[in-house]
């Protein structure tokens, strides 16, 4: 996991004009980090690609191919949420993620 800062996780060595990055932050109301979630990657067919944890301030990252991708986030006490995302080398794919019970 990246190391986090206010306003999101650190792009502080990765070369973005040669990756697609799909990262974001998993909410609870709105404004409450969710630690411990787990977010999947799930390709155009949805099958499972990768999957990580996110950082005590509920933040994720992933490498991608080109393409579209599902996100499908795993967090205690909440129904799982699947977010569609787009990523793209060169640019950086931010989402937010809210949960509800």
């Amino acid at each position: 996991m990246c190391g986090a800062k206010e306003g999101g996780l650190s792009l502080d060595g990765v070369n973005v004009a040669k990756e697609a990055v799909i990262q974001g932050q998993v909410l609870r109301s709105g404004d409450e980090p969710v630690a411990n979630a787990y977010v999947r990657l799930l390709d155009r067919t949805g099958e499972f690609t990768a999957e990580v944890p996110t950082s005590a301030t509920g933040h994720f990252r992933f490498f991608a191919g080109d393409g579209e991708w599902t996100l499908r986030t795993l967090a205690p006490k909440a129904q799982p949420v699947d977010t569609r995302v787009v990523a793209a080398t060169g640019s950086v794919a931010e989402v937010q993620v809210l949960v509800t019970a």
